[in-house]
């Protein structure tokens, strides 16, 4: 019998003291494309690359690129090389690895172009540079592998479509290819693979459970509020506790000032660092140093450390507030004891009360097995099909009858209609019906049946602007007068509010703004002053259709209540005794007086972003029946509405016709669509943020936008982008998808009218009252307020609660 592994590489194993696991033979021998879906510490990296280390060992590498790997994150890339190095250089291959991301040198790309190694490692964004060079099929024409890590990152985003069509034109380059998929986080495993163009899923044993629970704390979880400050002397007990301690937040700004928080409380200073997207790359790149060599005890961290960064010394991960998403803390959760015959040990923190109960939802959630997500097929974005002609064509000229099947090809795509594929063409070639009399816009031409480009030099301006990631514009942050240390970036947007004297956090600490020059923030370290948070754009989400779900379901069935601590099973009694509990199927408000102000309390469970437009919408609809409305807050779980009239029944307000024709007139005239319309823009080509020697400001490329915007609404009301920006207002910022699922769901409206304020709506109006603080005396003030808010409601305001908001 052939033995699974060349012998070089099974004697490899051998004098590491492993076995391959049978996961990784089947991927090693797999016929064609593979999805292998195995948990965190189960070798899915070196089951990726086995068939590349084999034809190394064999002799069978070929001349030029061999293994393509794609990730989601540039650090991924580094962490990889370092990993692959140990068994190259213990079987004394001659196998080049490189990388080539944002961060590779003009130098080392140029030459990568020429001489290509036999590895190399890459983002979906690189990846489409490359394809835009005449160089391509030369550059890829030997290519026998392609690797996708943590490809369920990708898969249902722009930046998944983009690699799609990008694996569909390798395939055109290098048929016979292969590839293999890898991730430990896939609610449906068939769609995934549809995604990847019909690949076999490969499953590996799942391995131990996870020890999972929410951490013990000495003080109860405030009423509102995001931080976790409250938790932090128990979370610093933890991370003393363990080797060394993954502290996962949501947003840039919460992990700033829960850093901050765990210095506050670190008497013995023990070794703890902060990580985040918005520091700068010495700064990240320092951190993920010092924890490959032990010298830190925590790390206080956003998505930026989320994925498959091998840490092995990591043995307890605490999630600072509830994850959103069940793929999300099974993710994180996967950073502890990175090996495949241990359990990950992971500990959550309940921001607040509300969060209590979605933290225990997700607790149940992963040792159900469950995941969020529909798993359904994406479908492809029209911009980042555009996007991909335009690469193309710098490429050289293409024949439209062959690229259409190439792109159908192309998981996200499957179901393009050549009318569809048309009116891409059409636009990247004339900028559609009322931008063609301008010949910036007119990009390619037909000769001889072959589309190219119309001005070759246009080839180098698309090339700057590939990308599906539109963020917002970002500014340095140094310290000092010119040539001082960076240290890191913040939004245009918040340096624009800033006066010279405010301060902020950044990189874990205060610093004091004296201007902005040459696009540069200058400030000066402010150990002693108070911050002015900086809102960094961070992860904003929401919570997903089935953690919200779960938690509707945990509300309403008070025999789970046990599951609960004390504290919230009490406050979930009192709320059933006040007013009416939500339950699934049900959909439950509230109506009260209180302050000469009524309040209309909607549990909708829908998530911030579709809450956010649900009460834009349902204002606009009490403004016109006469209700008063002065003003709402949206939170995952409810909306809150005070008014000068009462709320009086509901029914007519949510009426799903009503809404959708409401959500249609708001989109029409509100700033949402024009900043849809901004990112579509961008990502489709029509606007070019980079520019040769330039690059245009956010006020600069919203002013070119909305004039852009306000022309093709007057004039071709029809127009591709106009189309595709309306989609995505609905499904993005709008989220009005969700409501109208939550409606579906939820037919039966139950309307009560308690006494006072009830201990559900209480939190909410806490939120209601975060409003900046002048004094001392009116801090007072407004905590009195508060607290007999609380007592009225029958609740003991936490003496914290001012103190754990941000």
């Amino acid at each position: 019998m052939t033995h699974p592994l060349p012998i070089p590489l099974a004697n490899w194993f051998t004098a590491q003291g492993w076995q391959p696991h049978r996961h990784q033979i089947q991927m090693l021998h797999a016929p064609g494309h593979a999805l292998l879906i195995a948990p965190t510490g189960g070798g899915k990296t070196l089951a990726g690359f086995l068939p590349t280390l084999a034809d190394a060992c064999t002799g069978a590498l070929g001349e030029g690129m061999h293994t393509l790997y794609v990730s989601p994150l540039k650090a991924l890339t580094h962490d990889i090389a370092r990993n692959l190095s140990r068994p190259v250089a213990d079987l004394g291959l001659a196998l080049r690895i490189e990388d080539r991301t944002g961060d590779t040198s003009a130098a080392k790309r140029a030459r990568q172009r020429v001489d290509p190694p036999h590895v190399l490692l890459t983002t979906p964004e690189s990846l489409a540079l490359m394809l835009s060079y005449p160089e391509a099929p030369r550059i890829f024409a030997g290519l026998k592998r392609v690797v996708i890590d943590e490809i369920h990152a990708l898969a249902d985003s722009k930046r998944g479509d983009q690699l799609a069509l990008g694996l569909s034109r390798l395939m055109t380059l290098a048929p016979g290819l292969r590839m293999a998929g890898l991730s430990a986080t896939v609610e449906n495993p068939s769609a995934l693979a549809q995604f990847m163009g019909e690949a076999d899923v490969v499953l590996a044993d799942p391995g131990p459970p996870p020890d999972i629970a929410i951490l013990p704390t000495t003080a109860t979880p405030p009423w509102s509020g995001a931080g976790g400050a409250y938790a932090a002397r128990d979370v610093l007990a933890a991370i003393r506790d363990a080797r060394l301690t993954l502290v996962f937040i949501n947003t840039r700004a919460q992990a700033e000032l829960f850093f901050q928080a765990l210095w506050a409380v670190n008497d013995e200073n023990l070794p703890i660092g902060l990580h985040h997207g918005s520091l700068s790359r010495d700064a990240r790149h320092k951190v993920e140093s010092a924890m490959a060599q032990g010298a830190l005890r925590a790390v206080v961290a956003t998505g930026s450390l989320d994925l498959g960064l091998d840490w092995g010394d990591v043995d307890l991960v605490i999630q600072i507030g509830a994850p959103k998403n069940i793929k999300r803390l099974v993710q994180r959760i996967g950073r502890a004891n990175h090996r495949f015959d241990t359990p990950s040990r992971a500990r959550i923190v309940p921001a607040n009360r509300f969060e209590v109960l979605e933290c225990t939802a997700a607790l149940q959630a992963v040792q159900a097995g469950e995941l969020d997500g529909d798993g359904l097929p994406p479908v492809g974005g029209l911009d980042v099909l555009c996007q991909h002609i335009l690469t193309l064509a710098c490429a050289g000229p293409f024949d439209a009858e062959a690229l259409f099947p190439e792109i159908r090809r192309a998981g996200p795509y499957a179901a393009l209609t050549r009318a569809q594929f048309d009116d891409c063409l059409d636009f990247v070639a004339t900028g559609g019906y009322a931008l063609r009399a301008y010949d910036r816009w007119q990009r390619l031409m037909q000769r001889n049946g072959m589309w190219q480009l119309r001005d070759p030099r246009a080839a180098r301006d698309i090339r700057m602007n590939i990308g599906t990631i539109v963020a917002p514009e970002l500014l340095s942050v140094r310290r000092g007068p010119r040539g001082g240390a960076p240290l890191g970036e913040i939004e245009e947007s918040f340096a624009a509010s800033l006066s010279p004297g405010d301060t902020f956090l950044i990189g874990g600490q205060t610093v004091r703004y004296d201007r902005l020059r040459d696009m540069v923030v200058e400030v000066t370290p402010q150990p002693t002053r108070e911050p002015k948070i900086a809102v960094f754009n961070g992860l904003k989400m929401a919570t997903s259709t089935e953690l919200s779900a779960r938690v509707l379901a945990l509300i309403g069935d008070r025999s789970a209540w046990t599951n609960l601590p004390d504290h919230t099973a009490e406050w979930l009694a009192l709320q059933a005794e006040v007013a009416t509990l939500p339950t699934p199927g049900t959909m439950t408000c509230e109506s009260f007086l209180r302050g000469g102000r009524w309040y209309f309390a909607l549990y909708s469970f829908a998530g911030r972003n579709a809450n956010q437009t649900l009460g834009l919408l349902l204002t606009h609809r009490m403004e016109q029946s006469n209700l008063a409305p002065l003003g709402f807050v949206a939170t995952d779980y409810a909306l809150l509405i005070w008014s000068l009239d009462p709320v009086r029944d509901p029914a007519p307000l949510l009426d799903p016709h009503g809404l959708r024709d409401g959500i249609e007139t708001w989109l029409a005239e509100n700033a949402v669509m024009k900043r849809t319309f901004r990112a579509v823009a961008t990502i489709s080509g029509l606007l070019q943020r980079n520019l040769p020697g330039q690059r245009k400001s956010g006020k600069q490329a919203t002013f070119s936008s909305d004039i852009l915007y306000d022309t093709l609404r007057k004039f071709d009301p029809d127009h591709l982008l106009l189309r595709i920006t309306k989609q995505e207002s609905l499904r993005g910022l709008a989220d009005f998808g969700r409501i109208e699922e939550m409606l579906r769901a939820r037919p039966h409206i139950v309307h009560s009218l308690p006494p006072h304020v009830t201990p559900f709506a209480a939190p909410l109006m806490l939120e209601a009252g975060r409003i900046p603080i002048r004094g001392a005396g009116t801090e007072r003030l407004l905590d009195e307020e508060a607290a007999r808010m609380m007592a009225e409601a029958g609740l003991q305001l936490d003496d914290s609660r001012a103190k754990t908001g941000a």
